[in-house]
């Protein structure tokens, strides 16, 4: 078993968002979705991200950790939110990654963890 991360890309459109209904529906099936995953024994976590206006950026500049606000880039598209499952193989995680496109209609990127070492 091993963990992916489904990431999902809220494209930037600026101005109006989706209506109360529209978005309603969405979040009714996203949250069968995670049920489905939870009932299945693969869901580890899903967690929705605020607007990258609220973010906090900390890098390192010398020997200083300098902190700004806002997001690390500007983009077109920003990670909206994310789920962690535990699934056998790709084929599994790719498959709960499509359920959630057909859900939202958000672009999902799947990505492996890296295996940890047994120290």
């Amino acid at each position: 078993m091993k963990k992916y991360l489904l990431a999902l890309y809220q494209p930037d459109v600026g101005g109006e968002a989706p209506s109360r209904d529209v978005l309603d529906k969405i979040m009714q099936d996203v949250q069968d979705i995670r049920e489905d995953m939870k009932a299945s024994g693969v869901w580890v976590y899903s967690g929705g991200l605020d607007s990258p206006s609220t973010a906090s950026v900390l890098r390192m500049r010398g020997r200083d950790v300098l902190t700004t606000d806002g997001p690390f880039a500007e983009s077109k598209e920003y990670i909206a939110g994310l789920t962690i499952v535990h699934v056998p193989d790709l084929n599994a995680a790719l498959e709960w990654a499509r359920k959630l496109v057909q859900a939202t209609g958000l672009t999902i990127e799947v990505r492996p963890f890296l295996e940890q070492s047994a120290n």
